[in-house]
């Protein structure tokens, strides 16, 4: 539910046609957003997560004690795909590239995909399958996957190995924020214990994400990186249903998206860098 801050940010981009990117990469709740915005179904986002994900239908923490997916992924999917479906041709008509981030369930390694209309929503849902809230995987392309973010919380390495050299990171914590191994994370690696694999990639995960803030704080001679950051930590947690707490996330993520456009131009007048991502 914390990337109801990066809708609110990619509004404000569509609003304004702000697209000066190649490549737009992401993982979980991030992909979705991006694909929406891809496929230039303005408001799409928002709706999604005040109409539906608020809904009990989708999160109910109540589910846990009978073994059943605290967040249900299949009724959010096929809800979305009778409301408001996604424009999976309009994506493909673009000339971004889309890169969906998801977790290879036999390896723990990140899987990234570059879909067709046929089974761009499958991606992305795998993207955002996390484990312990969601009871099971996806297939996709004959790979069983699950949430990006285990295996790439942030893919800002992945787009500067694809030649990305002017990069616009939409971060759902402030923008020096660390994850430390806590309680979900050790709960998760438990409930994965009988994939070896994937629980050491679960252990893994606060390593991984303050690798990633240490590149975008300190990046590779001749990369510019954006981070459009909230200032303060979000109001949402990863369940929260409160609307007060959503439109609190919203609005300051709209707050942060004009001010991103202004450094990003001023970014771009000051370098000469190749593809820019986002």
């Amino acid at each position: 539910m914390r990337g109801v801050f990066a809708a609110g940010v990619l509004d404000v981009f569509m609003e304004n046609a702000f697209d000066p990117f190649d490549l737009a990469i992401g993982a979980s709740a991030g992909a979705c957003n991006l694909a929406s915005h891809l496929a230039g179904q303005a408001g799409r986002n928002r709706r999604c997560f005040f109409d539906l994900m608020t809904r009990r239908e989708f999160i109910d923490a109540r589910r846990f004690l009978s073994r059943r997916s605290v967040l249900d992924l299949d009724w959010l999917w096929d809800a979305m795909a009778e409301r408001e479906p996604l424009d999976v041709e309009a994506i493909a008509r673009r000339s971004t590239e889309f890169v969906i981030v998801a977790t290879s369930r036999t390896t723990g390694q990140p899987v990234y995909l570059t879909t067709g209309p046929a089974d761009t929503s499958a991606a992305l849902k795998a993207s955002s399958a996390l484990p312990l809230l969601y009871r099971g995987d996806i297939e996709v392309g004959g790979m069983r996957l699950l949430d990006g973010g285990i295996a790439d919380p942030i893919p800002v390495e992945e787009a500067f190995r694809r030649g990305a050299r002017r990069i616009l990171v939409i971060r759902t914590r402030p923008a020096a924020a660390i994850k430390e191994n806590g309680l979900s994370t050790r709960a998760m690696a438990w409930h994965l214990r009988a994939n070896p694999a994937l629980a050491v990639a679960v252990r893994q995960v606060p390593a991984r994400y303050r690798q990633s803030v240490d590149f975008l704080l300190r990046p590779p001679h001749g990369c510019d990186i954006l981070q459009v950051a909230p200032t303060v930590p979000l109001a949402a947690k990863r369940t929260t249903r409160a609307r007060s707490a959503l439109e609190h996330d919203y609005r300051l993520g709209r707050e942060m998206a004009v001010r991103a456009m202004r450094e990003w131009a001023e970014l771009a007048g000051g370098c000469s860098a190749g593809p820019d991502a986002r």
